[in-house]
């Protein structure tokens, strides 16, 4: 009996930007009709790989073949030329145009200068029918659900001829139902033939709807097996190379005491409203939810960096309303934004230069800086948090993506802060690093400082979380402690669903 070519076979690749190497040596085979789930975690390469195979990045070394054939994909348009195409995160629709023009956008039949809508038309039934995805044609793409946009990009993929989708986080932004209605499609597509690699951070979406799964650490291929023998806890060992629970520090439960912060009815006009929360000393309190929930913005409007329409705000008992960041961290907050790129860090200033930057006035002395004093207040504050600097006079952009995210926590903690508040404090660092940050958030817990965490990580909001604040659609959906920090009730606040445990609705609870 003759094997099957596989569809997409992949061979030693390699990617770097920079001196981030993002895949290193990558083996991968994709059968034909099949859907092949990526796992890892932030940075483990899995979207790399994914625009590998649909042409948005070209490898630095290795092959590509589909259906047995070596190919050099320069661009998506050769990807879509060999039948491959990619359906991103982040959706590239025309969105004031309706669903006809956006499936059939550049493909339309002319006569003359004039579009055959009678053709189209009957060729978008032909479509809708044998693939089973129902979306009216003529509905504007802009007054559609994230969903049914997901949809018109599956027609458009499909209406050009691809016979492999890679889906980049295809849920993320989906209610519960939305996202197993997604699922019901890609197995449809499968089973009548259409490739699909999905990538995916939830993993029992992924064991769900997946028949093999490839597992990606830090660029490099773990494993490669059936979906059937794997566990959700089996993938989270694979893809963090240990066990769930010595990925992170042991939590300590804290001594009952006042809250450090009080948030009261905190509102943002259109954004989110009604949000009640406390941090107290000792306690790491993670905020959790969909992507789009509002949890950064509730962040930003604590700090100053936004301006919020309603509510209180209290820190040590005492009413604020910070106009600006700077005036946050001269109360005692110390703030890690969630980009370090853009609202972080100044990339081409020195570790020295970025981390004393909010304590210059503290080493003014009239019209000058006291070096001796900002060398030992660096070397402090890189040493707190484990920053490997050769030399801190050498500009941050030298140094590794984790060590720039240490020196980002060096730079927030280089004063004396009660409470530190961090927008996905871990984003885009490898395993190794994210254990070094656990560490140092443990420890400031365990100093008395209250820690707030927004964070969109399931296996982070379960090892660090005393209390967990689950956001839906700009509000708090619930709020778990202790035993109810669990994956299947943070699911359920998240996706309005029903689940096991008993989420507390208490604003004010504590472990």
């Amino acid at each position: 009996m003759t094997t099957p070519v596989p569809f997409l076979r992949l061979t030693d690749v390699h990617k770097s930007f920079g001196a981030v190497h993002a895949l290193r040596g990558v083996d991968i085979t994709v059968e034909a009709g099949t859907i092949h789930a990526l796992v890892g975690e932030n940075g483990a390469g899995k979207s790399t790989l994914g625009k590998v195979m649909a042409g948005l990045h070209r490898p630095d070394r290795g092959t590509v073949q589909v259906q047995g054939r070596t190919v050099d994909l320069q661009s998506p348009r050769d990807a879509l030329g060999h039948g491959i195409t990619i359906v991103a995160q982040e959706l590239a629709l025309v969105e004031p145009r309706s669903v006809l023009e956006n499936v059939y956008l550049g493909s339309e039949p002319h006569r003359g200068p004039v579009v055959r809508t009678r053709l189209l038309r009957r060729w978008f039934a032909e479509l809708t029918e044998r693939t089973g995805i129902a979306v009216p044609p003529d509905a504007c793409v802009q007054d559609l659900s994230i969903a049914d946009q997901q949809k018109v990009e599956i027609l458009r993929a499909l209406a050009r001829g691809a016979e492999a989708i890679v889906m980049d986080e295809p849920t993320a932004r989906l209610a519960s139902h939305e996202a197993e209605g997604l699922v019901t499609i890609l197995r449809q597509l499968a089973a009548s033939g259409t490739t699909i690699v999905y990538v995916s951070h939830f993993l029992d979406e992924v064991l769900q709807v997946a028949d093999r799964v490839t597992v990606l650490r830090d660029g490099q291929l773990v494993s490669t097996s059936p979906a059937d023998d794997h566990t959700a806890d089996s993938l989270v060992e694979a893809m963090v190379g240990r066990s769930l629970a010595s990925a992170f520090p042991a939590k300590q439960l804290p001594a009952s005491a006042a809250p450090l912060l009080e948030v009261e009815n905190l509102g943002r006009d259109g954004v989110f409203a009604g949000i009640d929360l406390e941090v107290r000393p000792g306690e790491v309190v993670v905020i959790t939810g969909l992507v789009g929930a509002g949890r950064s913005e509730v962040l930003q409007c604590i700090v100053g960096d936004r301006r919020a329409d309603h509510g209180t705000v209290r820190l040590c008992g005492a009413t604020k309303r910070f106009r600006h960041p700077r005036a946050a961290v001269d109360a005692g907050i110390a703030y890690v934004p969630e980009s370090r790129k853009t609202h972080g860090l100044l990339l081409e200033t020195s570790v020295n230069g970025n981390v004393s930057l909010p304590q210059l006035k503290k080493l003014t002395r009239g019209l000058s800086i006291s070096r001796a004093r900002e060398r030992e207040l660096v070397a402090a504050a890189i040493t707190r948090v484990g920053v490997k600097a050769a030399n801190p006079a050498l500009p941050v952009s030298t140094l590794s993506g984790g060590n720039q995210q240490k020196v980002l926590f060096a730079k927030a903690l280089s004063g004396d802060p009660v409470l530190l508040v961090a927008d996905e404090p871990t984003r885009g660092v490898d395993v190794q690093a994210k254990r070094q940050i656990y560490d140092v958030l443990v420890d400031l817990a365990s100093r008395g400082l209250g820690v707030l965490v927004v964070s969109s990580e399931m296996e982070e909001v379960l090892g660090l979380a005393h209390r967990v604040v689950v956001m839906r659609t700009g509000r708090v959906a619930g709020q778990l402690a202790g035993p109810d920090i669990t994956e299947a009730n943070i699911a359920a606040l998240a996706f309005d669903r029903p689940a096991g445990g008993s989420p507390s609705n208490d604003a004010g609870g504590t472990s």
